[in-house]
């Protein structure tokens, strides 16, 4: 059992000594303490100031848009928009533009001129964690969707250069002779033929074959499906040339005269003469007059007769 004067002495004590811990707490070394209490406050402030949300502008980020695989855009619609984000001060400036895509479903839409809106919400961005996206420029933009269909169509051989001197391309003519093609409709349905890149076909003077020419679409939205390259066939031979000749023809009413029209090669002309043409007269079924040309035996499928007249 403790006397009233034990336990004033021991409440002395204690006040003491909590007075010794105070002293040593905040008035030893005071000047250091507070140099580290100055250097954790601005290290606090530091860190709580780096992380506090701040925004960005980032301009000419590439803009996607989805549609579905029947369709295809056909206008030139915004392929680049700004956009605006924030998060982390500490981090928003690390975000490296060429990592960001814009993307747009339109999956949905039907064919048409459409205006479709774009919003932070309706939008498809990769963000780092803690970033958001909080404004797009512009907020719309004009989209033209086609159905997207497929036709055959003939393909057509372009050349470049000429033949030799006195030469001429007879015909030329494809393998395949059609190919199939598809595109959006506005695009294929006029279509009349598809080109090939041009064959060079300097100085020659023979047929010949080129092989495995590739098609050159005139708009790169038609694009060929069963194959991208051809075999073009060429008959190439002497310049042609037209030539008439008068050969006397015998009627019901006496000796008449007949103009007659030969297109062929200019060296089957050279010896021919009227005299080795022959025209005849014939009466047919239905009591019609028909004429006919003989020609010699040596030029006979060489030339082309263009005109057989009366005079």
């Amino acid at each position: 059992m403790l006397f009233p004067t034990e336990k004033f002495f021991e409440k002395d004590q204690r006040q003491a000594f909590f007075g010794r811990i105070l002293r040593k707490i905040f008035l030893d070394d005071w000047a250091m303490k507070l140099i580290a209490l100055i250097i954790t406050l601005g290290l606090w402030l530091g860190v709580t100031g780096l992380r506090t949300p701040t925004s960005r502008r980032i301009t000419s980020v590439p803009l996607s848009l989805r549609v579905a695989n029947d369709l295809e855009i056909t206008n030139s619609p915004v392929t680049e928009i700004d956009i605006k984000i924030s998060g982390d001060k500490s981090k928003i400036d690390q975000i490296n533009q060429r990592d960001l895509v814009v993307s747009v479903d339109l999956t949905e839409a039907q064919a048409g001129d459409r205006t479709v809106q774009i919003t932070p919400d309706n939008v498809s961005i990769e963000l780092p964690a803690g970033f958001k996206l909080e404004e797009i420029q512009p907020s719309k933009i004009a989209v033209r969707l086609e159905k997207i269909i497929e036709r055959d169509v003939p393909v057509k051989a372009e050349t470049e250069g000429g033949v030799a001197d006195d030469f001429e391309i007879y015909a030329s003519s494809t393998n395949p002779l059609t190919v199939r093609v598809r595109g959006p409709e506005s695009f294929v349905k006029p279509l009349d033929s598809i080109s090939t890149e041009k064959i060079n076909v300097e100085a020659k003077q023979e047929d010949f074959t080129a092989v495995q020419v590739s098609l050159n679409p005139v708009n790169p939205k038609i694009r060929p499906i069963d194959t991208t390259v051809v075999d073009v066939i060429f008959r190439i031979g002497e310049k042609r040339i037209e030539k008439a000749y008068l050969v006397p023809v015998k009627t019901e009413n006496g000796s008449k005269t007949a103009t007659v029209a030969l297109f062929g090669a200019q060296s089957i002309f050279t010896n021919l003469r009227s005299e080795n043409l022959r025209v005849e007269l014939t009466k047919g079924e239905t009591g019609e007059n028909s004429l006919s040309l003989i020609l010699p035996a040596d030029i006979q499928g060489k030339v082309e007769i263009r005109k057989l007249k009366i005079n």
